[in-house]
């Protein structure tokens, strides 16, 4: 196999040391890459003892096995550990470029540990065969979009780099990893990964490769890459127009928009918000990330208004829903200036609206007053409020103090009252897919190795008729009725999922109808393997129960396998999904069987064993 590095480099922050330590192709073949090699290795490893922003506690970044070939979007990194926000496992991946030139450095990830004397980036470069540890004290307390192009000016040009603003200088637990430049940026969001690296004093991690893969047969693989470029590409039209943006009036009208920290059902002013209407005035240029057939990227600059944004990356599905909807803002630009500064600051936009909303809504149960926000008024449908609470968020004053915390600890400190609209699963904020608009995505959220997580399921595309025959579901599921089908429904859609950030593959294409079979097709030409449709579900399996391992270690019983009061209890009262309540208790009845766990949730000795896992 000729189309990864083998090795990756392990760094000791604290000795100023590293080394190169090898990947066995038995590892390779049994856990992939990624997210799944990672999570071995700090199976592995672990000490439950370790705080996650102890300097002990290892933050592993790893491509996915086939991040920086040139299969259909093979560009994924993930950035894993012990999460500050939810203190079990996370994984925040992200595409752009920086992967592939990882890769073309040589290695499939870095181990990093301790802590640096004083601010520093590492620098890796194949061309010089350097590999240095720098000081970056004269980068400490600028933002993100000052340090990026700082990097490129003072290293090289060509580079890729990834790193951290204001918000994961502070610890901000819901601070994440950005990766580019200033004008085009991506983020390992989720998690508070941004403060484990602020932790360890690293600013910044620059790499520039020269380094190219091979490939069994490198011509028929181009020509499989062809015609899976075709077919992605023919199925994700409006993706590639209007990015996931361009999702928000369909998901309003489905029921699936959370509005008003999840308390309606319906928002008349989502068209004034929708990607459509973002793009339409707005749009600089479509951007791509490393061999991605769909661009949905979009560059965009607002050049005058009361809301002026510089030329950025445009605004994503969850980040215009937890910006406009979820606090009523009805102001498009501000939602880009909101993400802007997001970008910039260093911080996850899901837990940031999440925590701005949970805010609000304290404000106006009094629960939280004028004295706690330095003055500020918190109202609803207030756009200046959420982007001054941002830039709180970030530097961590007065009440962004505690909502740097996130949703759950800001509600055990405010008491009984905030954690009945703290909306959260394990300590992680609750994605903007509602799941009483798809009851399936109930059984992914509270059973999902990160916590609350629509990506470790993707189920509720089959609710938008995105369906998947090799799967096994051909057809709509129906989406209100809480039972064994839809208890199997996230089961099976995690078990596929999860192959997906190993192998450094975009989960969009999902989007575009690639199930398995395609899936196979991909992966067996980069790598001439021939697995098969069930290997992929069965190593998919084989990681997520890892991973569910590893919280168990971390402290996750059954009792934490549930959805916020909010989400169970209180159906939304109008709309696409009004009156649905999904029946929680009934379908992990079923999820629990066909996972093989015990009444404790815990994998059963006999599962792993079948699995190879012990």
């Amino acid at each position: 196999m000729g189309v990864y590095a083998g090795k990756f480099l392990r760094v000791d922050l604290s000795r100023r040391t590293w080394h190169v330590e090898s990947i066995s192709e038995e590892e390779v073949r049994k856990w992939l890459l990624g997210s799944g090699f990672a999570a071995w290795k700090y199976y592995q490893e672990m000490d439950v003892a370790v705080a996650p922003l102890d300097p002990a506690s290892p933050l592993l970044v790893f491509n996915g096995l086939l991040s920086g070939t040139f299969a259909p979007t093979g560009c994924r990194t993930s950035c894993c550990g012990r999460s500050p926000l939810t203190g079990i496992w996370n994984e925040a991946t992200v595409g752009h470029h920086w992967g592939a030139e990882l890769r073309a450095c040589g290695y499939d990830g870095l181990m990093i540990t301790g802590r640096a004397s004083q601010p520093a980036y590492l620098y890796v470069n194949s061309l010089t065969n350097t590999i240095e540890l720098r000081d970056a004290t004269h980068l400490w307390g600028k933002d993100y979009f000052e340090t990026a192009d700082a990097l490129l000016a003072e290293t090289d040009r060509r580079a890729q780099v990834a790193g951290i603003g204001p918000a994961g200088e502070n610890l901000v637990k819901i601070a994440g990893i950005m990766v580019g430049p200033s004008h085009y940026v991506r983020a390992a969001a989720r998690g508070g990964m941004g403060a484990v690296l602020g932790s360890k004093r690293l600013k910044a991690i620059v790499v520039r490769g020269t380094q190219r893969p091979d490939y069994p047969d490198p011509a028929a693989f181009r020509d499989i890459v062809r015609e899976h470029n075709a077919f992605i590409k023919e199925n994700s039209i409006a993706l590639a127009n209007f990015g996931t943006a361009g999702g928000l009036v369909g998901a309003e009208k489905q029921g699936d928009l959370p509005i008003r920290n999840w308390i309606l059902g319906s928002w008349p002013d989502a068209e004034k918000v929708s990607g459509q209407t973002l793009y339409s005035k707005y749009l600089v240029r479509h951007t791509f990330c490393h061999a991605c057939p769909i661009g949905c990227g979009k560059e965009i600059e607002v050049r005058e208004g009361k809301y002026v944004v510089p030329r950025g990356e445009g605004v994503e599905y969850e980040t215009l829903a937890g910006f406009s909807a979820l606090v009523m803002n009805p102001e498009v630009e501000a939602v880009a200036l909101a993400n802007s500064l997001c970008n910039r600051y260093g911080l996850d936009t899901i837990s940031t609206s999440s925590a701005i909303a949970f805010a609000m809504e304290a404000y106006e149960r009094e629960i939280i007053g004028p004295c706690d926000t330095g003055g500020l008024v918190l109202r609803f449908g207030d756009p200046d409020v959420v982007l001054a609470l941002i830039e709180k968020i970030a530097y961590r004053r007065d009440i962004g103090d505690l909502l740097a915390e996130g949703v759950r600890a800001a509600a055990e400190r405010l008491g009984d009252e905030a954690k009945e609209f703290a909306v959260h699963v394990k300590g992680m904020e609750v994605p903007y897919h509602d799941p009483r608009a798809f009851v399936h995505m109930a059984v992914n959220y509270a059973t999902a190795t990160r916590g609350a997580c629509h990506l470790e399921s993707l189920s509720y595309w089959n609710g938008y008729n995105i369906t998947l025959p090799d799967l096994g579901y051909p057809d709509k599921v129906p989406p209100h009725e809480s039972g064994e089908l839809q208890a199997r429904m996230a089961y099976d859609y995690q078990n596929y999922v999860s192959v997906y950030n190993p192998l450094g593959l975009c989960k969009f294409i999902i989007k575009a109808r690639v199930g398995p079979e395609r899936l196979c097709q991909i992966v067996n030409g980069a790598l001439g393997w021939s697995w098969t449709p069930q290997d992929v579900l069965t190593t998919g399996e084989r990681l997520f129960q890892l991973k569910r391992l590893i919280n168990v270690r971390l402290g996750v019983t059954a009792a934490d396998d549930t959805l916020p009061p909010r989400l169970l209890r209180q159906a939304r009262p109008d709309g696409g999904a009004a009156g649905v309540l999904p029946d929680l208790t009934a379908m992990l009845r079923t999820y629990y069987a066909l996972r093989d766990w015990d009444e404790q949730g815990v994998p059963r000795r006999r599962r792993l064993e079948q699995l190879g896992i012990v």
